[in-house]
Parts: structure tokens; sequence; C-alpha cells
């Protein structure tokens, strides 16, 4: 076995290292280190990598320790497998010092910089967080919703995302996305326009902008006090396998999850799945029933997947505590007979604009008697929405006001 090149024994290299190590989302390689601790799991690992007897020894020997599921030890020793290759070069202390060089800081487990919300993910926790930006994730993530949608996104769904990321940053909520182009970028590019907080979670290394076309946005995220995450170390590619688990991190990191546009099959809708799973909220914003763009969306809410959503108050309703973030009541104009008794408001309805109306047209109008017409329009009258005209009765509208100075 050959010496390594740092020091297995220091936890924040051993984090590292298996971030290095394993795929994200690695359920056997959460385990292990949850059972063993990021070190001792290390020094296993390093004994363990060799033939399959090396193998089968090692994990008999982890068994009887710490029970594993029936197929927990034939799952581990595939792991086994696929962690083995990447040990030889492996060194997690070139990644850090790329880290160091970009200002960024590494993020562990049980720091007062870890976000709590990750550890709802279980044996698939991430060992660590590489950080661009600020690194206090906590008090980001505390009151923060996750903005997601379709790259092939309309001027519908960037402008819906835009605002509401400007006015959930106006309510000094953390809008998280993934950098991506279309949603994710308008929510980011919102969020900053409002003087916000933003959080970009990257599928690769913090080192790459990817889309390489959003670097210039990245950049402003992290100069203007928002964060770019990634459970991959620096000089690591993004793939499809890494975007989908990217998708639980921003499911897990955020306090609810709204998707603004997504087609029928969209990578968005993973991390609504994601969201559903960890309990949390899932909003959806719904566009012209026509567009693909919105049919994704529209499955959510039909499924009944998701709550509806149109604004930052309704957002902030789905995700803040009962009772009080309720959305404001929507204020509608009145109309002149509202609160009036049915009977009154037939009438209202019978009156015409121009020409008054006698009162037995009005009661045929209506089906209602002469009496009750007669009451009605004493009613009417009184609260200023009905006026004689000649020999009948017509409605009191700025419009038949007009038509008196008119007639007279």
């Amino acid at each position: 076995m050959t010496a390594t090149p740092f020091d297995l024994d220091d936890e924040l290299l051993a984090r590292a290292a298996w971030s290095a190590l394993a795929e994200p989302g690695d359920a056997n390689a959460g385990a292990l280190v949850a059972a063993l601790g990021p070190s001792r799991a290390l020094h296993w690992l390093r004994a363990a990598d060799g033939d399959a007897e090396t193998v089968r020894r090692a994990i008999d020997a982890l068994v009887e320790r710490f029970p594993l599921p029936r197929t927990g030890a034939r799952a581990l020793s595939a792991a086994v497998a696929r962690w083995g290759p990447r040990l030889g070069d492996l060194d997690p202390r070139r990644e850090l010092q790329v880290l160091r060089s970009l200002g960024g800081v590494l993020v562990t487990p049980g720091t007062p910089w870890w976000p709590d919300g990750l550890d709802d993910l279980g044996a698939s926790t991430p060992p660590c967080l590489w950080v661009r930006g600020d690194p206090v994730l906590p008090g980001a993530s505390a009151r923060s919703v996750a903005l997601v949608g379709a790259r092939a996104s309309t001027a519908y769904g960037n402008h819906v995302a835009g605002d509401l990321a400007a006015g959930l940053a106006a309510r000094e909520v953390t809008v998280v996305s993934g950098g991506a182009y279309g949603i994710d970028a308008a929510a980011h590019r919102g969020a900053l326009r409002a003087d916000g907080t933003t959080i970009v979670l990257l599928a690769g290394g913090v080192d790459r902008a990817y889309p390489a076309g959003n670097a210039e946005l990245l950049s402003s995220v992290v100069e203007r006090g928002g964060s770019v995450l990634s459970e991959v170390p620096p000089g690591g590619a993004p793939s499809r396998w890494r975007f989908l688990q990217r998708n639980r991190l921003i499911a897990a990191l955020s306090r609810g999850t709204v998707v603004v546009e997504a087609a029928w099959r969209s990578g968005a809708l993973s991390t609504a799945n994601r969201a559903s799973e960890l309990m949390r909220p899932v909003g959806a914003v719904p566009g012209p029933v026509t567009s693909m763009a919105s049919a994704g969306c529209h499955r959510l809410l039909r499924d009944g997947a998701a709550v509806c959503v149109t604004d930052a108050d309704e957002v902030v309703e789905l995700i803040g505590e009962i009772g009080r973030d309720l959305a404001p009541d929507r204020r509608v104009d009145d109309r002149p007979a509202d609160g009036l008794d049915p009977d009154v408001r037939r009438v209202h309805d019978a009156l015409p604009i121009r020409l008054g109306a006698p009162l037995h047209q009005l009661a045929r109008e209506a089906g209602l008697s002469e009496a009750e017409v007669r009451g009605a329009l004493g009613t009417l009258e009184l609260v200023g929405i009905a006026v004689r005209h000649g020999p009948g009765w017509r409605k009191a509208t700025p419009q038949a006001r007009r038509h008196d100075v008119t007639d007279g």
C-alpha cells in the first residue's frame, strides 16, 4: 500500500477527498462516512482497496461492527470498485489551493457555516461544499426559495422569473437556482436587480462557469454578496448525472421550490419532486394553456403536486410562517350594487342606462312584483345608484349623469 501525500486524519482534507472519490449523491459513501467519520472511512477504503478477497475481508470486518442491510455488503463491494480508480492520485490539497486562489472556502457539516437543510438528505448528504463568495449559508438559506425552470425559456417565463426574484429579494428572501440559461439566469438577475441575495448551485467545479455564457453573471453574484456552491471539487466537469444530483441540493437548501416555466419532461420537475420528498412546499406558475413551455407547470398543478403562485407575496406565503406571512387580500373594484339584497340587485340589473323605464316594465324584467320593485327602487335611490328619469327610472352612473347634461 503506497503512502498518501496528505494527512488522512485531517477531517477537512478527508471530507474534500470524499467529494472527489464519490460521485454526488452516493449513498454508500455517505453511509460509510456517517458510520466511521471521514478520516477513518478513508483509512478503511485504503485497506480494502485490492483484490476481491481483500475487499471481502474488509467488508466482513466492517459488518461485524456496523450492521448493514442484506444487500449492503454487495453494494459496498461495488462502491469500493468505483472509488478505487480515483485513489491513486488523490490529493485534495490541489483542489483546496485552487479554491483559495478564487477566494473560496470549504464548508463542512457541523460547522457554523453549514446549511442544516442539507442534512435532510440523509446518506446522500454531501461530505462538504466548495464555496465561492459569502460562506455564511445558514442565514441565507433560512428564508429562501428555489426558482427553477426551463433553459429554453420564453420571454413570458423570463419576465415572471425576474419579477418574482426581485419581489422576493425586496422581502429579504434569498433566491436559489442553478445558474443555467433561461429561468435560472433570469431569477439570479432579478435578485441582483433588487440588491438581494442569491445562491448558485453548480453541477461542476466552482472554478469553471457553466454555461460559459453566464460567467459574468456568476462573478456578479459573488461580488455582490451571494454565493456560488458545488459539492464537486474544482476542476470537476458537469455531467447529466451531476445535474440531476445537483437538483437535490437546490431542493434541500431552500425552504420551498417554485417552478416558473417547465416543459412536460423538464429537469426542473426533478427539483420539484426532490422538494416534495423532503417535505418542502412546491409552487408552480401557470402559463398560457397553449404553451408547451408551461406544460410541466400545468402537470404539477393538475396532479396536486404544487400550489399555484403568481407573485412574490404568494411565494412568501408558501414558504413562510403560518399566520404571519399571508399574502394580502387582492383588491378589486367594488360594483355599485355589491352588498345589497339579491332582489335589489335584480332591479338594479334591470334598470336601463340612458332612458328611464316605467315600474311595470322593470317588474317584468326583474321577475318581481311592482311592490317589490318599488321598494327596491327606494333603496337604490337612497344609495345613489338609481335616479328618476321622466316617468321611469334608470341607473345613476357617470355615463348616465353625462347624458343628463346632454338631455337637459
